[in-house]
């Protein structure tokens, strides 16, 4: 029998707060995959990133009752989310060597549109004209940043499309399961699962690291890790339809880093688009 959780009280402040620290640890996971992935394949990065993450995560694991702690009744749900999230997240990586960073970002944020929908029709969440404001605002400042046929289309966006799609899924898969398990549990099944997954890649592409590119998969794994565990906290204080529009946020900071790390261009469309992006979420979380 499916054990209920107690329901958070609704706080958009708490779920703001947690997606601060999820924006954070993606930017940094940005750079990271970019540098590891420049000597090792994805299926080793991601392989690595689930070991570790594993470890990093014990000491919540041991301070919510060790192993025995992370008991499931939804095993199929997980096996589920995870496979599509682990085919999303290898769209994401292998994007991060084909084009820029701002563009592998932006083309994510076609994934509310999916979220919101899914959201609606599977999880009985309502759309308001303030979440409809945000998520369209937050399109059209994707849209302004990447210039759709400004430049001839490159393999890495149609990949991040799919990948985009593939995080819609199991963000939506997510927030179900935050119903019934804890976010330790989601995340413990979450790095065990795609460890399993990944292995037999890993292990056929395996090269092992240089000194170098060791402190980036370590910063890979914990970033991939916590990231995750703020994202699953945010959604247990709101819905996916208010939380994922601040993800939004995203897309200009990633263009910035891109500028101030790769020295990739940061423009007055890129700064026009934040500044749409930036407006949608103020509005939705204001109204909300």
């Amino acid at each position: 029998m499916t054990q209920t959780l107690v329901a958070m009280p609704p706080s958009n402040t708490k779920a703001a707060s947690w997606m601060a620290g999820w924006l954070t640890l993606m930017l940094i996971m940005l750079v990271a995959g970019r540098e590891a992935t420049r000597e090792l394949s994805v299926f080793q990065v991601m392989e690595m990133r689930s070991v570790i993450g594993l470890l990093l995560l014990y000491p919540l694991i041991h301070r919510n009752g060790g192993f025995a702690g992370m008991k499931t009744a939804r095993p199929l749900q997980h096996i589920g989310r995870n496979v599509v999230h682990y085919a999303a997240q290898y769209g994401w990586f292998l994007a991060l060597t084909m084009i820029p960073l701002a563009q592998v970002v932006s083309i994510e944020f076609t994934m509310p549109v999916w979220t919101a929908l899914l959201a609606v029709s599977f999880l009985g969440e309502k759309l308001n004209v303030w979440k409809i404001l945000a998520i369209v605002l937050g399109i059209v400042g994707v849209i302004v940043i990447v210039q759709p046929g400004a430049a001839p289309v490159s393999p890495g966006q149609p990949v991040m499309v799919l990948a985009a799609l593939g995080f819609g899924v199991a963000i939506v898969m997510v927030k179900s399961l935050t119903r019934t398990d804890s976010v330790v549990v989601i995340i413990f099944w979450m790095l065990v699962i795609q460890s399993l997954i990944g292995l037999i890649p890993a292990i056929y592409y395996w090269h092992w690291p240089s000194t170098h590119v060791w402190p980036w998969i370590v910063v890979i794994a914990f970033c991939g890790t916590y990231s995750h565990y703020c994202f699953t906290q945010a959604m247990r204080y709101a819905d996916a339809t208010v939380v994922v529009p601040m993800d939004f946020l995203r897309v200009p900071l990633s263009a910035a880093v891109g500028w101030l790390v790769y020295s990739e261009r940061l423009d007055a469309a890129t700064i026009a688009g934040a500044a749409l992006i930036l407006t949608g979420n103020l509005l939705n979380l204001r109204r909300s």
